[in-house]
């Protein structure tokens, strides 16, 4: 035990999280890392052997999806970490920052995949169909037992990041097989350019989604599915409560959500009984279990 661990005590009555995400499991993020990495060194190689752009971008998004399931991995890790004397709300966040990054590379990887897209639609290149479609059938399947193992941990935002770049490889999977196909029956090229770009497009949505989600949270956004001035209301509806200022609701970390404030009361005398009844009304209407609150009687300005 540290020297500070009981600065960082919850004692009777207070919030039940521990800063800390102990309730993660990395076997999971672990095995999709594993499934990933393999085919991602196998994909990477026959992508440039068959020059198709359809298996390269899929390739890519192997390559990247690797990365980003360990650097998911890496965050579920630290998130576990207790409290410290220099981080004294944990390091629940950087499932957040780890969700943020793997969408930026995303936007990266969509990004090139579009431009080379647009290069090949002015000067087609052959590609080898038979080979496209084989090595993308087995990149299929890959995907598929990937995102299934992802898809257990579903209260994740970190593990969410993931599953949209593995879901982004299953249709880049899906585009790079009936481009194959197509190439090998009828010779036409221009179907490999065009459903990496369908796939592409398809991808930026969730990408921004998750981007908006992570980004609104590291910027301590209140959380979507609290009403900031709901919030302001209810307090105030608390008997013995005249007004309440510098209010102030975020997540510390994800599903994790917080209040600070000052309430004005009648009579401080009351404001045990006050306090309780206002910690009893937030964890019942809004789900907010971590609450300090700043007593001041009402009229002193």
């Amino acid at each position: 035990m540290n020297a500070t661990s009981h600065l960082h005590a919850h004692l009777k009555g207070d919030a039940k999280y521990k800063h800390q995400r102990a309730d993660r499991s990395q076997s999971i993020l672990a095995w999709a890392v594993g499934l990933t990495l393999v085919f991602a060194c196998v994909e990477v190689v026959a992508g440039f052997m068959a020059n198709s752009l359809a298996l390269i971008s899929d390739a890519g998004h192997m390559v990247t999806d690797a990365a980003s399931l360990g650097l998911a991995l890496f965050a579920q890790l630290i998130a576990k970490r207790p409290p410290s004397s220099r981080y004294s709300f944990g390091f629940g966040r950087a499932e957040a920052l780890a969700a943020f990054v793997n969408g930026l590379v995303m936007l990266l990887v969509i990004g090139w995949i579009v431009f080379e897209a647009v290069h090949r639609f002015a000067q087609p290149q052959a590609v080898q169909g038979g080979t496209v479609a084989g090595v993308a059938a087995i990149g299929l399947v890959v995907n598929v037992l990937v995102a299934f193992v992802l898809s257990r941990d579903r209260e994740s935002m970190n593990t969410r990041a993931a599953l949209v770049h593995v879901l982004g490889d299953m249709l880049g999977s899906v585009a790079a097989l009936a481009a194959g196909i197509v190439i090998y029956y009828t010779g036409w090229m221009q179907i490999d350019p065009l459903l990496s770009l369908l796939v592409s497009l398809l991808l930026l949505k969730s990408t921004v989604g998750i981007l908006r989600e992570s980004g609104h949270h590291l910027m301590e956004g209140v959380p979507d599915d609290i009403e900031y001035e709901k919030v302001g209301n209810d307090l105030e509806g608390v008997d013995g409560v005249a007004s309440v200022h510098d209010l102030h609701v975020w997540d510390m970390a994800p599903g994790q959500p917080a209040l600070i404030g000052h309430v004005e009361v009648h009579d401080l005398q009351h404001w045990p009984a006050v306090l309780k009844a206002i910690r009893a009304m937030l964890l019942e209407r809004h789900g907010i279990d971590h609450v300090t609150l700043q007593a001041e009687l009402a009229g002193r300005q």
